[in-house]
């Protein structure tokens, strides 16, 4: 399972059974869900769930905007990868490049900046909409 459950634990928040069915619902590789998607799901398994209660846990992800399209939430957050998205449909998958984004950026290119992190997305077409 994703460390969102320790990372939720580690803010001192007790493992309530809601909080820990959208950490199951958010669990896994490419999960890039909408809250409406992760509250929709999270209520097929437990009905009295609130959004309230689902956006609190989405708090602990980090927030995923494409184009101008409904925030997705990546529970991988402590987990260095680049995004790949269909320009088409949207679909999202995790990616993890071998080389360095940092070293394609010259010197003389940073402007004097102490750069401490790069975001990537490479947009393409998905097999479905190719």
């Amino acid at each position: 399972m994703s460390d969102l459950l320790e990372r939720l634990r580690g803010r001192g928040w007790r493992m309530t059974s809601q909080r820990r069915v959208v950490a199951e619902v958010l669990d896994g590789d490419h999960v890039h869900l909408t809250a409406d998607e992760v509250h929709a799901r999270a209520a097929r398994r437990l009905p009295e769930i609130s959004r309230a209660t689902v956006y609190n846990a989405l708090g602990e992800v980090v927030e995923v905007t494409t184009d101008g399209r409904a925030k997705r939430y990546d529970p991988n957050a402590h987990h260095p990868h680049q995004h790949l998205v269909c320009s088409a449909c949207g679909l999202i998958r995790d990616v993890h490049p071998t080389d360095d984004p940092l070293a394609g950026l010259p010197a003389d290119e940073r402007f004097g900046f102490a750069v401490s992190g790069v975001e990537v997305t490479y947009r393409g077409l998905c097999p479905d909409c190719a």
